[in-house]
């Protein structure tokens, strides 16, 4: 798998991948997520690509205190197979070499997946409660 940063003509294969992982919801607007990825640190979305075909990515931030990874997928035909633990090797890599002393993610409570993965490469829960709140509305829902 090559991983390489998103450009502007990945976007229908990422979103279809995001799609096909079930990473979509209502309230987040995928294309306004891409291009608000695309205006603060465009490097740190990566893609990964395996016979010229998308099938990982991760959206990955860094604001001066805590690195965050969002959006990360794997597609489903090529899970389990240490895609999923190169492209988190890379974020890790790039946000490391920032100065980024620690990775958080969200999961879903209910993605005991997501969890299990994150557990196998290193990563341990946190007794913290994550809050939101939208200050633009870009769906229904949350």
């Amino acid at each position: 798998m090559l991983i390489r940063p998103f450009t502007s003509e990945d976007k229908t294969a990422v979103i279809e991948l995001w799609r096909k992982c079930d990473l979509l919801r209502p309230w987040n607007d995928p294309e306004k997520d891409i291009n608000r990825k695309l205006a603060s640190s465009p490097e740190l979305f990566l893609v990964g690509v395996l016979d010229g075909k998308i099938c990982a990515s991760a959206m990955a931030g860094y604001e001066g205190h805590r690195g965050w990874v969002n959006y990360l997928a794997v597609d489903p035909d090529v899970q389990n197979s240490g895609m999923g633990r190169r492209i988190m090797s890379e974020v890790e890599s790039r946000l490391l070499n920032l100065g980024c002393p620690k990775i958080n993610v969200q999961i879903r409570s209910s993605n005991s997946n997501a969890v299990e993965f994150y557990e196998k490469i290193g990563y341990s829960t946190d007794e913290v409660i994550s809050v939101g709140k939208r200050l633009i509305k870009d769906g229904g829902g949350q």
